[in-house]
């Protein structure tokens, strides 16, 4: 409920709307790839280096987690396509042979096909996240302050208690 919480209080505050939809990104590659691979140290490097909303990620990761299982026969069969394409199997070959890349797992076609999909939709998951994040703040946010039962909350002083438990 915490994670929750604090990743309204994102939604609601100043931080920018890029740092966000970046943050709801990283949690679907999370969320969409197997996650004891080499692949998630890129992503957590990037979580950590770059300045975003870990509850954002953190509640994205958890969504797309439940819908990777749905999609793992898709991966799958991309994984598959892409290791049994006749052009990259020189390519796959010389990568199989060096350490580094079968420490990679690119074999496994759950792996191969998971992270290409992934990566590839990330991009438009970016702009997809970002106009959510600012469709939220433009209608729902203004919306939702008029509301009385929010108007009754924030004169509570049970909720001004969480609020600043919060902080």
């Amino acid at each position: 409920m915490t994670i929750l919480l604090k990743l309204f209080k994102a939604l609601n505050a100043n931080q920018q709307p890029g740092q966000l939809a970046l943050s709801f990104v990283l949690g679907m590659i999370l969320g969409l790839t197997p996650l004891f691979f080499a692949h998630t140290l890129l992503t957590l490097a990037l979580i950590f280096i770059l300045r975003i909303n870990l509850s954002a990620v953190f509640v994205s990761f958890i969504g797309f987690t439940g819908f990777a299982y749905l999609l793992d026969p898709v991966f799958n069969q991309v994984g598959l396509w892409i290791l049994h394409s006749s052009a990259l199997e020189p390519l796959f070959t010389d990568l199989y042979n060096n350490a580094f890349w079968r420490l990679m797992h690119f074999n496994n076609t759950l792996v191969l096909g998971s992270v290409l999909v992934a990566y590839l939709l990330s991009v438009p998951a970016f702009f997809a996240f970002l106009a959510f994040v600012r469709s939220y703040r433009q209608h729902f946010l203004n919306w939702s302050k008029d509301l009385e039962v929010v108007k009754w909350l924030q004169r509570s002083s049970k909720v001004k208690f969480v609020a600043e438990a919060m902080k």
